[in-house]
């Protein structure tokens, strides 16, 4: 009973815990455990006691009262669970019902606290300037938004997003919108299913920042709005990710591609079709690493534009692998790798680059921590990028406008200033244009870019 009560109790307290700063203040819980990241965890949290405060005892069962103690505790956290934690504490407390409320913690108090619907949010006020591309009141933008997520029942979560988009400070004090006519609107409409067993979830509908190569690569490709259906396996060893999908919002903006005409629809990434599939691995202390595949449609083929030769898509597909290693409590070290397969169109320098590739690697110390005011990271980045290596629109990357073709460097620090207040800025330097060929046109490439940002939680 033990073990299935802690490793319960342990994945709905890992929201709250600071183990990776705490000792473990058992004597009987060797560092090489399978139960000491889960133990320490607890412990942080006051989930946990031990006997006499000294000794775990991880081979005696447990009565249900002490069971029963643990569900309290973590109760007390619940503010702190996502809805999936919420759950598994929901089912925690109808199994041990009886002994919880001769404790004097009643179910229907758990009810209560638990709630049908959590709202939170965002707002981010960022300034990003590029010498004679992005300056003056055109480097000032914001964006505002609210997320609200419902626990339907034990198998369904709802999730209902509402985002301002990025709005720009304009010249004459206004206010205009960066890349769509500036409403307010849904970038996220989602259902989640689990199928009985934490393991499973179908996901269906709209995701605001889908990500290629999933959350823990570095994010150079799109990172937008994203209708989809995705089912994944996760046991927290490994976890297998397939879908199907439509990009939706994004940047006027497609790199290596043949629409160069970026103020037209068929310049951007809108309306991309892709299936996808990732296959991660899971490591101690939170290092995981992971391949991924994504092949690319979009319904117009080939045609004319201007009375140039285009294409509404010239990537055929992309794949890409992704390391992230956690070095004691402080260092994280990502590398990620990309090729892309096109048809072999460079736009930028004229170059026809087939298959173009991308390497990323990049060092952080520290780690900032929304929750927790003073906490802090610096980390410095390199990118080696070719002609067409990049696909367009936005991206998860701090860096903007020209990213392809070209080699540079990065560096950044994140701090908590307040409990869900943090500044951040970044800075890149050594930035070199590959093969560039003048042409009348400014070099943005080698134009450092600066970007600076508040982002507030609430």
């Amino acid at each position: 009973m033990k073990a299935k009560v802690l490793a319960a109790l342990a994945a709905t307290m890992a929201v709250s815990a600071t183990c990776a700063f705490a000792a473990n203040p058992f004597v009987d819980v060797p560092t090489d455990s399978w139960a000491y990241k889960s133990v320490v965890e607890l412990a942080d949290a006051g989930v946990i006691q031990g006997v006499d405060g000294e000794y775990f005892q991880g081979q005696r069962n447990i009565t249900r009262y002490e069971a029963a103690e643990m569900v309290a505790k973590a109760m007390a956290h619940m503010d702190k669970a996502t809805v999936e934690q919420r759950a598994l504490i929901n089912k925690l407390a109808d199994e041990y019902a009886d002994e919880l409320n001769n404790l004097g913690v009643r179910v229907s108090n758990l009810e209560n606290k638990v709630g049908n619907i959590k709202f939170t949010g965002d707002a981010c006020l960022r300034y990003r300037y590029q010498s004679g591309v992005k300056d003056n009141d055109n480097s000032w933008d914001y964006r505002i938004r609210l997320r609200g997520q419902a626990q339907v029942n034990d198998r369904v979560t709802a999730t209902l997003g509402l985002t301002t988009d990025n709005q720009s400070f304009g010249s004459n004090g206004t206010t205009t919108d960066t890349n769509s006519d500036g409403d307010v609107f849904a970038d996220i409409i989602n259902i989640d299913y689990n199928f009985g067993s934490p393991n499973w979830k179908l996901s269906l509908g709209r995701e605001a920042e889908w990500t290629l190569g999933g959350p823990r690569a570095y994010g150079y490709q799109y990172s937008d709005v994203f209708d989809r259906a995705q089912l994944q396996y996760n046991n927290g060893k490994f976890a297998v990710t397939a879908g199907y999908g439509k990009f939706k919002e994004a940047d006027d903006y497609f790199a290596g591609g043949k629409d160069v005409e970026w103020d037209t629809e068929t310049g951007t990434l809108d309306g991309v079709k892709t299936g996808y599939g990732l296959i991660e691995g899971f490591f101690g202390n939170g290092s995981a690493a992971g391949v991924y595949y994504n092949d690319f449609t979009r319904a117009g083929g080939e045609g004319t534009l201007n009375g140039v030769a285009t294409e509404e898509m010239d990537a055929d597909d992309l794949w890409g692998v992704y390391a992230s290693v956690n070095i004691g409590s402080k260092w994280n070290v990502l590398a990620n790798y990309e090729k892309v397969n096109r048809d072999g169109f460079g736009y930028y320098s004229g170059n026809e680059v087939s298959d173009p590739e991308v390497w990323i690697g990049k060092v952080t110390y520290g780690k900032a921590n929304m929750a927790q005011p003073k906490s802090w990271d610096i980390w410095v980045e390199y990118i080696d990028a070719e002609d067409g290596a990049f696909l367009g629109g936005s991206t998860s990357s701090w860096r903007f406008g020209q990213m392809d073709n070209i080699t540079s460097w990065g560096a950044g620090i994140d701090y908590v200033f307040a409990k869900n207040a943090m500044f951040s800025v970044m800075q890149s330097f050594a930035t070199d244009r590959k093969d560039f060929q003048v042409d009348g046109n400014n070099n943005e490439a080698e134009k450092e870019q600066t970007r600076a940002q508040f982002v507030f939680a609430f």
